[in-house]
């Protein structure tokens, strides 16, 4: 099958989703947190993880590892894929999200205009303002096991423009 019979440009009527990562780094008992710039249109002033904007040429994976060396200057090892999302906010185009963790041997990270860096250790991560999702599905990821597949979760907003996530039921252990 060639690329013209993918049927990509089959859009009428079709939801279209913009592709992202965020990545979660570990080193030792502390996570790599950003905390957005107030200048920032998105997020300001909360704390998230690192990631953005999956490039035409990449896939999810190395988008996680081009982010965090580009935010952090960190390079990781053992990235994993720990959550995909389908992120529904009402409009014509949705967010798919893909959600990484990492381990780092170093500490050093280097300045970028996003935000400010910050190890922060995982018994203190809760009591963060951190971005809304974040205090649903963190948990989750600080105690995954190596072994565990993705979880898969589909965001959306109610009446109150309050979040809403809904956890897949899936058939994996």
């Amino acid at each position: 099958m060639g690329a013209q019979e993918q049927g990509a440009n089959a859009t009428e009527g079709r939801w279209l989703v913009i592709p992202r990562t965020l990545c979660f780094v570990f080193n030792g008992d502390d996570v790599l947190l950003m905390k957005r710039g107030a200048h920032k249109r998105v997020f300001p002033n909360q704390y998230n993880g690192l990631g953005g904007h999956i490039e035409r040429d990449e896939d999810p994976y190395t988008s996680a590892r081009r982010e965090i060396l580009e935010e952090s200057g960190l390079t990781v090892y053992d990235l994993r894929l720990r959550a995909a999302y389908n992120i529904d906010t009402g409009v014509a185009t949705g967010i798919v999200l893909f959600v990484f963790s990492g381990i780092s041997d170093r500490r050093e990270v280097v300045a970028n205009d996003e935000g400010t860096l910050h190890w922060i250790p995982r018994d203190q991560v809760m009591g963060l303002d951190l971005v809304e999702d974040l205090p649903v599905i963190l948990p989750r990821i600080l105690t995954m096991d190596d072994a565990a597949p993705p979880v898969f979760v589909h965001v959306s907003y109610d009446e109150r423009d309050a979040i809403r996530m809904r956890f897949a039921e899936t058939d994996q252990v």
